[in-house]
Parts: C-alpha cells; sequence; structure tokens
C-alpha cells in the first residue's frame, strides 16, 4: 500500500511542479519542452523503481534506489508547498498574470532550498534530550535513577547496521539505568536481522531494554517481530506491567494508534495497569493518546512517540490536528508526558526543523514542579 502512495503522490507532484516549472521564464527559453518532459518520465522511472525496496528487494542499488526516491518525494512536497503559497497569493496566476511566472521560479528555488536543509537536517545524528521528573511515589534510593528512550528507529534498508551502532553508542554514553524503545523499531524491510539483534542486545543497562510496538511492527502480524525482539534482549509489554525496583513500575500498551476514529481509550490503559503494585509508574504508548485518556491513567509519567514532530515542515500541522500532544513535555494534572519526534525518519532522510532525538530521563524523588529543560507546553 506504501509504494502504491508513493507512486501516486509523486506522479502527481512531480506533473504539477513540471507543469508550473514549464511558465518559468528561465526554463522556457532554455529547456524544451521535450527535454522537460523526458526529464521528468525519467526521473518518475526511478522513483517507481526506488519503491521496489518495499517489497523486500534489498542490496546496495536497492538502497541507492530508495533513498533518491524517498529524497525526490521529500523535494517535490517542498516544492508543491512553495508553489501553492504563490498560486495563494496570485489567484493561480489570474491576478498578476506577467509577475507570476517569475514568482514560480522563485517558488522552486525556495522548495529547492528548504529540501536541502532538510536533508542535511535528517542525515545529522540525533540529539539528547535531557528531562527532570518528579514523583513523590518514587522511593528516594530510585532517586536519579536515568531512563533512555528511543522512539520510531525504523531501521530498515536506509537506516541500518552502521546507523544503529551510532545510536548505540550515544545511548551508551548516557549511562542509563534502564532503556526504552516506544514502537516502530522496525520499518518492515531491510537487510537481515541479525546485526540488528546484535547491536541492540549490546545496548546493556542494569534495569534491562523494553519496549512497546508500534504501528510498523504490526505490518508483518502482531507477532511477526517477538522473535527478533526477544533475541535482541528487549522485553515486549503486551498491555502489561513490570516492576522494576520495588516502587517503580513500567507498564506498556500495546499499539494503538490514537488518529480519527481509533483513539485509544481509558480502558486500553487500565487494563495495563490492572493490578500494578504502589509506586512511581511510567507508561509506554507508542501513538500519544489523548489528554482525557492522559488524566484517568494516574500514572507519573508517559513516554510515547509516533508524530516524529511532523518531520517535514509544514506537515506537522496536520498532524498536530490528530494528536494535540504532539511532540515535547506536557502536564496534565499530575502526570508528565513526553513524546518524542523520533530517534530515526520515515520516508525521506529529511528533517525540517526540528531534529532527531533520543530522550534522557532522570527520575527524581518529591513533589517538585516538573519543569522541563526543553519545550514545555501548556495545555489549554
Amino acid at each position: 500500500m506504501f509504494t502504491v502512495i508513493v507512486v501516486v503522490a509523486v506522479t502527481l507532484m512531480q506533473s504539477y511542479v513540471f507543469w508550473r516549472a514549464a511558465s518559468v521564464p528561465i526554463v522556457r527559453m532554455h529547456v524544451p519542452l521535450k527535454v522537460l518532459v523526458g526529464l521528468g518520465g525519467l526521473i518518475w522511472t526511478v522513483c517507481l523503481l526506488g519503491a521496489l525496496p518495499e517489497s523486500e528487494v534489498t542490496g546496495p542499488l536497492a538502497t541507492a534506489l530508495e533513498f533518491s526516491s524517498m529524497t525526490w518525494l521529500g523535494v517535490l512536497f517542498l516544492m508543491t508547498v512553495a508553489l501553492l503559497a504563490v498560486e495563494a497569493a496570485t489567484g493561480f496566476g489570474l491576478l498578476y498574470p506577467k509577475m507570476a511566472p517569475r514568482l514560480r521560479g522563485a517558488a522552486l528555488a525556495v522548495g529547492w532550498t528548504l529540501a536541502i536543509l532538510a536533508l542535511v537536517q535528517g542525515l545529522r545524528a540525533p540529539v539528547v534530550q535531557s528531562h527532570e521528573v518528579y514523583s513523590p511515589r518514587l522511593p528516594a534510593a530510585l532517586d536519579g535513577t536515568v531512563i533512555v528512550v528511543m522512539s520510531d528507529l525504523h531501521l530498515g534498508s536506509m537506516l541500518g547496521t552502521a546507523w544503529l551502532a551510532a545510536r548505540a553508542e550515544q545511548v551508551r554514553a548516557e549511562h542509563p539505568d534502564a532503556i526504552v524503545l516506544i514502537g516502530d523499531v522496525f520499518e518492515g524491510h531491510g537487510p537481515p536481522a541479525a546485526p540488528w539483534r546484535a547491536i541492540l542486545s549490546g545496548m546493556a543497562s542494569p534495569l534491562g531494554t523494553w519496549g512497546v510496538t508500534g504501528n510498523h511492527e504490526m505490518h508483518s502480524g502482531a507477532r511477526a517481530n517477538d522473535a527478533l525482539f526477544d533475541n535482541a534482549g528487549v522485553h515486549l509489554l503486551r498491555n502489561g506491567w513490570v516492576e522494576l525496583r520495588p516502587g517503580l513500575v513500567l507498564a506498556g500498551v500495546e499499539n494503538l494508534p490514537s488518529g480519527p476514529g481509533r483513539r485509544m481509550n481509558g480502558d486500553a490503559v487500565a487494563a495495563a495497569l490492572a493490578g500494578r503494585p504502589p509506586g512511581a509508574t511510567i507508561l509506554l504508548t507508542h501513538a500519544p493518546p489523548a489528554p482525557d485518556v492522559v488524566a484517568g491513567s494516574g500514572v507519573d509519567l508517559m513516554l510515547s512517540g509516533h508524530t516524529h514532530g511532523g518531520q517535514l515542515w509544514p506537515f506537522g500541522y496536520l498532524v498536530r490536528h490528530w494528536f494535540p500532544l504532539f511532540e515535547g513535555r506536557y502536564q496534565v494534572g499530575p502526570t508528565t508526558v513526553i513524546v518524542s519526534r523520533g530517534t530515526g525518519t520515515w520516508g525521506p532522510r529529511m528533517r525540517l526543523w526540528r531534529p532527531a532525538e533520543i530522550i534522557r530521563v532522570t527520575l527524581r524523588s518529591g513533589a517538585e514542579a516538573n519543569a522541563s529543560t526543553v519545550d514545555t507546553h501548556e495545555l489549554k
């Protein structure tokens, strides 16, 4: 299905971009229409071939084609956004017929500039964002416990073993007491899984590595990746909890997207928390639930991902409509919510404007205000 979506999106956006590019004076003067059409056909063919890795085709050539295809998709998206802004300002050329073609040329240049910036940002290593979270229910003996969180790794043909090994080094440098993976660890295609297992299992910590499934883990069936997680030493929490230490509970909800018509309800959260012992509770959910679900959960800290922080501006405005808890840190009653914008990328290796991140949470015992060191949001 994703392959079909990519091909349709590229076809529509490329047809529009090349149609508008043909009206730009410098293009009209120096590029014959036949050449422009031929170039468009060639690029479209490369993009079609680049979609094949989604069908389990692997290897250096397939990876290069997929990277090219996904990058071009991002470029087209940003050029289309810039062009549509010009169309809105000029009434699709009806208001300023002489100026509109030149403005379209400027829009194409802006789109390319944004695409280059996004590619540079997307290829950068994730930054480490640090938070301190206070809980009066956390025993004093556990004050200073460090949890390192990664979300949306999307391991596959484009984010492979070398990239994962570098992320493992970043995690180890934070000296975590526990490591948490909040879903979409695997893209669903790519190189053999054995090297991933070795790297993931090498990220050892005193309290273990824990995780929940994301929507991408569902692509091959809900249990298809269980062996991979198990062999990598990642303990999946499927609508249940574990007591990491007396007074510290970690719970997890199996992937339940909270998009329109599919919102996670309080019953799913209550089932995952049922029977837990007293103490501070951390809840893992791949997709951030609605604020009312958070308010009724009674947990101290909720960790989520899935949104990628929109990844490629201005797509985030649409994502924010579906997920009010969009990215960063929120305080919903007594519950602190941290939504990761992702450690990896989905589709194009591009981000605009916010970088990928690894989250470092230091747990503190006490009732002090949960002030964030980064991006505190207040819900109205």
